[in-house]
């Protein structure tokens, strides 16, 4: 029986989830080191396929480097590289770097747009990273962040029967309360790297152990 078809009354179920974890974690915010604003949209851009903690040892040479917004429009992309080679895919990374903030320049008048449709018209831009920026920058939850921990815990939690992120959003933006969708989505992730961890899930001393689908008949 998959986790989600065990989940008998889903708003009493998801109420329980985010409780639990806002003890737990208290007020959140992205891990993502940042001061201006749109070094945060660049810090996302190399989150792709990276974890956090690589991208905030990457980002301040990066940002020393090239410290305008301008400074990074000017560059050309062989000019980042070598600062974002860690992070992966880092010739694709420079490219949508140097492309998003020429595009914020001149199109945005170098300000971070406040809406889902403007976001996604920046390079290097998917749902993920306009949420995350929409969020953080401006306090506008369009949507919700679907990064490969929430993937994986939205499913095991039973609060998603689908695997694929826009069919996770889609899902829980239906069935989540909104007031939910910025916090939950980063308890996710930090119950991600805490406890229900991908390759080993410490599932003996989760808090969540007992109404947690996946964690039937894995602990006493």
């Amino acid at each position: 029986m998959e986790p989600w078809e065990q989940i008998s009354n889903y708003p009493s179920h998801i109420k329980k989830i985010y409780e639990f974890l806002s003890k737990e974690f208290g007020s959140v915010s992205t891990p993502l080191t940042y001061s201006k604003d749109y070094e945060l949209a660049i810090a996302v851009i190399l989150s792709a396929q990276c974890t956090d903690e690589r991208v905030n040892q990457v980002t301040p040479a990066l940002f020393e480097a090239f410290p305008t917004l301008q400074s990074f429009a000017s560059a050309k992309p062989k000019d980042i590289e070598p600062y974002v080679f860690s992070t992966g895919f880092y010739r694709n990374k420079a490219k949508s770097i140097q492309g998003f903030a020429q595009m914020l320049i001149e199109k945005f008048n170098s300000n971070l747009p406040r809406t889902m449709e403007e976001m996604l018209e920046l390079p290097g831009f998917g749902r993920k990273t306009a949420n995350v920026v929409l969020g953080e920058v401006h306090d506008i939850i369009e949507g919700f962040v679907v990064d490969t921990h929430v993937k994986r815990i939205a499913y095991k939690l039973g609060l998603t029967k689908y695997k694929d992120p826009i069919r996770i959003e889609r899902e829980i933006l239906e069935k989540v309360p909104k007031k939910y969708w910025n916090h939950l989505s980063l308890y996710l992730i930090f119950h991600g790297r805490k406890t229900c961890i991908a390759r080993r899930p410490l599932c003996d001393g989760c808090g969540l152990r007992k109404i947690c689908p996946s964690a039937a008949g894995k602990v006493e």
